[in-house]
């Protein structure tokens, strides 16, 4: 159901500095001014890997638990001057034969992709990731981890994956961490589903910072799956991931603003947050922000704005919104409507880098996991 395949890291810390991209708290009218960025305020060549290895793109079409491969990459200026100079390439050749595991870092990556005057070689790149990881680099265990859940440049092996993952989150890589809970949470021929081992990792490496983990901690918390039910936990975690810009916890930060789940209900909190998410594309934030802006009861009636909110996320196949959008259409004068319905066809969202990486990486409903998991009869949120 899910589309995933791991993403490969090439440093021990997050793609990009999510601290350094936090939202700020605002006021309930500067949420008013965040819908109206939202709406406008006016009515307005290569050789053959190895036998049953993949190449990079076949890799991405495939579906397994994760989907993209997406490289960071550590040494920038080295990666430059091997693709530009040949000698440089034999030197840093040299250097990883000898032993230098940023080198092997560097030409495990150049092999992967190729670049310049370098051409992709799977074998080549699973060799130098296998000599870093030879040397107990958490790095290097982990992107070898992931080519063997890849099967690029070696046969796939999920159990041999996720072997190098759980060395690699022992010497701390959260990054590993969160692949091998993935692995876990779902379950493989070669890996039984344990849940509850799952949990622990993502809790792990939410420890340590990272924000794909705090969500899927904090979603834990919220449905009470593995973990019992805290809701203030549940709220102090998602709003970290929030605050990285994550669409999802933004949407599930303004549920809970709006209900008062784990926190005091803040309505101008949950119209800032639901705009967020909304924003960056998210179909769920889209039409409940257009449900409040509708009833007008907690936020500044707007039906122009619910107009176009509908339309965006109707043509995105949310359920009921084309029929919301067509209810409102005779409350709207000729020009409003008009206007409404070319703000609509011109909205293009823009998901933040954490959006785009987790949705590439594991999937546009990661929370979907753990609703999956619990029990029927208890209450799922609307996916």
């Amino acid at each position: 159901m899910y589309g995933l395949l791991l993403a490969l890291f090439l440093t021990s810390f997050p793609m990009i500095s999510y601290a350094q991209i936090a939202h700020n708290d605002a006021s309930d009218d500067a949420s008013q001014e965040i819908v109206s960025s939202l709406l406008g305020d006016e009515p307005q060549e290569n050789e053959e890997p190895v036998k049953k290895s993949k190449t990079v793109e076949e890799a991405k079409d495939s579906r397994g638990i994760f989907s993209f491969m997406n490289f960071s990459f550590g040494d920038k200026k080295k990666e430059k001057t091997a693709t530009e100079n040949a000698e440089a390439l034999v030197e840093i050749q040299k250097s990883a034969e000898a032993g230098d595991v940023d080198s092997q870092i560097t030409l495990g990556y150049l092999y992967l992709y190729g670049d310049g005057k370098v051409k992709p070689d799977y074998q080549k790149s699973f060799h130098y990731y296998s000599m870093a990881a030879a040397q107990n680099d958490k790095v290097g265990i982990n992107n070898l981890g992931i080519l063997y859940y890849s099967g690029i440049g070696v046969e796939k092996d999920t159990l041999k994956a996720s072997e190098q993952f759980e060395k690699a989150a022992k010497l701390g890589n959260s990054e590993a961490a969160v692949n091998l809970a993935f692995i876990y949470l779902t379950g493989s021929s070669k890996v039984a589903k344990n849940s509850q081992y799952a949990m622990e990792l993502f809790e792990q490496a939410a420890t340590a910072g990272n924000n794909t983990a705090k969500f899927m901690t904090g979603y834990a918390y919220y449905r009470g799956f593995i973990f019992d039910k805290d809701l203030r936990k549940a709220f102090e975690l998602m709003k970290q991931a929030a605050t990285s810009q994550y669409d999802d916890a933004e949407y599930i930060l303004a549920r809970m603003y709006l209900q008062g789940e784990g926190t005091t209900k803040n309505y101008g909190q949950a119209v800032k947050y639901y705009t967020l998410a909304a924003n960056q594309g998210n179909v769920n934030a889209m039409t409940e922000l257009g449900d409040i802006l509708v009833a007008g009861t907690i936020y500044n009636k707007n039906l122009y704005k619910a107009h176009i909110l509908f339309n965006v996320a109707a043509v995105r196949g949310a359920e009921k919104a084309a029929q919301k959008r067509d209810l409102l259409e005779t409350a709207l004068k000729i020009e409003e409507f008009l206007q409404a319905q070319a703000e609509a066809e011109a909205y293009v969202e823009k998901p933040s880098e954490i959006t785009t990486y987790i949705q590439q990486t594991f999937g546009s409903n990661i929370r979907g996991y753990i609703d999956e998991a619990m029990p029927v009869n208890n209450y799922q949120i609307r996916k």
